[in-house]
């Protein structure tokens, strides 16, 4: 599938899609055409056989400043509900792609740009990268789950920390609180990401898909209902082509060939 995109650049290099906000001059803000794309582009990467999807933004000042805000105030209150609805169903869209996702944070992640690598599965960050939540300072709220997904992460009372003070913090700070997975010099910041998207990329599509959807099941509702879905998912599992193909590639001391996952859907 080739995307044709104007604020955002698509790359795919075998099963690894790479995505970059592709707005350098405005710090890789969100505005309506770049919140469309994003959509757009989420909504169509599962038809394909891409197993693992990179998000980053383009030059080294942000991965994203959010919003735009310069948009934002020639806008009526209809039309920045409407956009606001258009980023957060990117970031809830992200969240629940079947492959794994991976932030590459190449500078500022602030406000929606924070909040999209929090719908990401791994977030890895150059070292002078900078985190914040300012959305109280302008008289909103974070308003594409970094109240719910941030908790999550590192718990209320340093969600609260970082969303009421809305203050900034810098790469190995965020590294501390749980945020990150990682923090490395930006020269090997993709690198870095592309080992990781590669090292998943490998496995069972089907297999990540459920084991990925597992864990945000263990995130959001008790262990009771938790292990009924993990019961569910491995006995689908192990009636699988996935796992037939696994268990002959152990037989034959090979690497397996996986099937894709397209029109496969495990949740």
């Amino acid at each position: 599938m080739e995307w044709d995109f104007e604020h955002l650049e698509v790359t795919v290099e075998g099963r690894v899609a790479v995505a970059r906000l592709k707005r350098p001059e405005r710090y890789n803000a969100i505005g309506v055409r770049l919140a469309e794309e994003l959509n757009r582009f989420v909504e169509g990467v599962e038809g394909t056989d891409v197993r693992a999807v990179i998000l980053t933004g383009a030059g080294d000042r942000a991965f994203c400043s959010g919003v735009d805000l310069k948009e934002r105030r020639e806008m009526s209150p209809e039309e920045r509900w409407d956009h606001n609805r258009a980023v957060n169903g990117f970031v809830s869209r992200l969240a629940r792609l079947q492959v794994p996702t991976i932030a590459a944070i190449n500078g500022l992640a602030l406000g929606g740009g924070f909040e999209m690598t929090l719908g990401c599965d791994f977030r890895i960050a150059a070292e002078h990268a900078e985190f914040a939540l300012p959305e109280v300072g302008l008289g909103i709220i974070p308003g594409a789950g970094g109240t719910q997904r941030l908790p999550r992460l590192v718990g209320p009372s340093r969600a609260k920390e970082l969303i009421l003070t809305a203050r900034r913090i810098d790469a190995r700070r965020a590294l501390e609180m749980g945020i990150l997975n990682a923090v490395v010099p930006a020269d090997r910041l993709m690198e870095e990401a592309r080992s990781l998207a590669e090292e998943a990329a490998a496995n069972s599509p089907l297999a990540v898909a459920y084991a990925k959807a597992a864990v945000d099941v263990a995130m959001e509702t008790s262990l009771e209902q938790g292990l009924r879905f993990e019961t569910a998912a491995i006995r689908t599992t192990l009636d699988s082509e996935d796992y037939r193909e696994g268990l002959a590639a152990f037989a034959e001391r090979r690497r397996p060939e996986f099937p894709p996952l397209k029109g496969r859907r495990v949740t």
